[in-house]
């Protein structure tokens, strides 16, 4: 129990800091809406991004790393503790962490080298003004990965192949959000308002990712998935309809979020490789990292008002 309570703490943390830029779009798009599509998104959003979306997510990831059992019997596993299908995914389990490491991997590294940011460390500045390096870096560390994997399971190598593949594809449906979202902003949308629902839909649909995936460096149990990114994500939604503004000004936390995610994509590409690491690995370094940076944030608050 005691380690349920610390894994789901961890994940609602996770999910909560994860999700920052998606509320934030969901936020700034809100206010371009009529009442009524508001009222929609807001209710209709919920149950889609929270129990459709999150919920049958990390079904499928495990039923797509365990192509042998079927959906029933994932089922079955997540919520029987059956000791034979939990064997089986026990054995699969590299594979699934490799493929998300990787994919973590990269979101975080693509956000070091390539986005806009409040720089918390000079460090950050040198390495954005160096962007060109990302492809570099991206492209080594998949060929080593793979080169190491090939020595141990050929199948981690494909599982490190569509990690990267899925990074990309979702990276460009977060590049396209961007550009829609200036273009709302800016009042020269042609989108109809209910274009735009569908839109936030959309994009809920392909944020949840990235929460999902860092999940499993938690726990592949998943029930634990379920309860920890649903309560995280339903309290995202509450900061989308009421604290977005409190939110916005702590200038680093989505520096926090990039470091977790990085080292929760470490994490699994360790384990994938035979690292094992104590259940409450993740959840604390998660916590710290969020500590320090809503720490750097109260302070940049601070002297702001100085």
């Amino acid at each position: 129990m005691f380690s349920a309570i610390v894994v789901i703490f961890g994940l609602i943390v996770f999910e909560v800091i994860s999700s920052i830029d998606n509320a934030i779009v969901n936020a700034h798009v809100l206010k371009t809406l009529p009442e009524k599509q508001r009222k929609f998104f807001l209710f209709w959003g919920i149950l889609i991004a929270v129990f459709l979306v999150r919920g049958l997510l990390p079904f499928l990831i495990v039923w797509l790393v365990n192509p042998a059992l079927s959906l029933v019997e994932v089922f079955h596993f997540a919520f029987s503790g059956d000791a034979s299908i939990m064997e089986y995914v026990e054995k699969s389990k590299p594979l699934l962490l490799l493929g998300g490491g990787v994919y973590l991997y990269f979101v975080a590294l693509s956000w070091l080298f390539l986005e806009e940011k409040e720089y918390a460390f000079l460090v950050e500045k040198f390495i954005h003004k160096r962007s060109a390096w990302f492809y570099a870096i991206a492209s080594i560390s998949l060929t080593l990965i793979i080169y190491v994997s090939l020595k141990v399971n050929p199948l981690l190598a494909l599982s490190a192949t569509i990690g990267s593949t899925a990074f990309f594809i979702t990276e460009g449906f977060k590049k396209n959000a961007e550009e829609k979202e200036k273009e709302m902003m800016s009042g020269k949308s042609h989108m109809s308002a209910w274009s735009k629902v569908l839109y936030l839909e959309v994009l809920d649909a392909s944020f949840s990712i990235d929460g999902v995936i860092g999940a499993f460096a938690f726990t592949i149990w998943v029930p634990l998935i379920l309860i920890g990114n649903g309560i995280g994500a339903i309290v995202v939604r509450e900061f989308t309809i009421r604290g977005m503004g409190l939110i916005t000004k702590f200038a680093y936390l989505k520096n926090g979020a990039m470091y977790s995610i990085g080292l929760l994509g470490a994490i699994m590409v360790l384990e994938s490789f035979g690292k094992h690491y104590p259940f409450w690995f993740a959840p604390l370094n998660t916590c710290l990292l969020l500590g320090i940076f809503l720490y750097l944030s109260y302070r940049e608050l601070q002297l702001a008002k100085a």
